[in-house]
This record gives C-alpha cells, sequence and structure tokens, in this order.
C-alpha cells in the first residue's frame, strides 16, 4: 500500500482584525518570519508537499508563499507542488475539509493545507486513531504544523484513519 501524508499547518501570525476585513488580514513581521521557519523546518523534515490546497484568505496566502521561498531551498523530487486555493478553507469548516481530501487524487502522497483554527486543529484531533486520541482538542497555534500518516486512499480519508507522526510550532 501507498503511505499518504497529510501536512496541516496553520497560517502564521496576523494583524489584528481592527477596522479591516477578516479576510483582507496580513500577516505581522513576526508572522513573516514564522512562515519562513516553518517551510525551513519542512524542508529539514523532508516533507516535501505534492499538492497544496490554501485558504484564500491573504493570511494564508502570505504564510505559504513565505514557507514556499525556504522549502523550495530545500531539494524536492516532483518539482514544485500544485497549489489550489479552496475557498471552503476559509468560509468551511472540517466536513469541507474533508471532503476536498477525498477528491485528492490518489497518484498525490502529500498534501499539504494551509488554513485556520479551529478548523486546523480539529481535522488533525479528528483524523487521530482512538489509540492516540487524548480525549480532547489540543490546538494548533499560528505557524503550527501536524503532520499525520495513512494507508488509505485519499478518497477513504475519514476520523480516525491517519496517525499522527509528528507536530511542531515554527518560530522565526
Amino acid at each position: 500500500m501507498t503511505t499518504r501524508t497529510l501536512i496541516l499547518l496553520r497560517h502564521s501570525k496576523a494583524e489584528t482584525p481592527g477596522d479591516l476585513d477578516d479576510f483582507d488580514r496580513a500577516l505581522t513581521d513576526r508572522g513573516e518570519s514564522d512562515a519562513d521557519a516553518a517551510g525551513a523546518w519542512l524542508a529539514d523534515a523532508r516533507l516535501h508537499p505534492d499538492l497544496v490546497l490554501c485558504s484564500p484568505a491573504k493570511r494564508t496566502r502570505q504564510t505559504w508563499r513565505a514557507a514556499s521561498i525556504a522549502l523550495v531551498q530545500g531539494e524536492h523530487p516532483h518539482g514544485a507542488p500544485e497549489v489550489r486555493y479552496e475557498q471552503g478553507l476559509y468560509e468551511g469548516g472540517r466536513t469541507e475539509v474533508f471532503d476536498l481530501l477525498r477528491a485528492v487524487p490518489d497518484t498525490v502522497r502529500t498534501v499539504l493545507i494551509v488554513g485556520h483554527n479551529p478548523t486546523v486543529s480539529e481535522v488533525s484531533a479528528l483524523l487521530l486513531p482512538d489509540e492516540q486520541f487524548q480525549g480532547t482538542v489540543e490546538e494548533i497555534k499560528t505557524s503550527g504544523i501536524a503532520v499525520h500518516s495513512g494507508e488509505k486512499p485519499w478518497s477513504s480519508v475519514e476520523p480516525g484513519a491517519m496517525r499522527l507522526l509528528r507536530r511542531h510550532t515554527a518560530r522565526g
């Protein structure tokens, strides 16, 4: 069987809402630095996505851009990943994430989702098999990464189907 890897990345630190529309909130300087650190960590861990599903909100696009620059400096066996900006990652919740994952072609081995909380934390907790679930949802902090792995095809991804391999909070 083919091992599938899912990387969940919560966007980096963004401006406080204030008068801005939530969708247009940009990363702070710390957020830019942390996003760069997230990409460097992914490169060091040899976690190179084949497909990136990213919320179209400004802060998630900026997180991916900064992370991708650091990530590209590492070697990727298949070149740059395909990137899709999915409105459901901004407007939706965990159901939309599972729907997006189930639509991923089985030729894709590694998917990176760049999204928002509480959805990123909830999806990570839902994916845990019973023996890993601790009964509570552990929040993924800004620039936090959760790496999950499973043997089932993407079309069969469901709660409890992917073990948590590691977690990391990137700080620049």
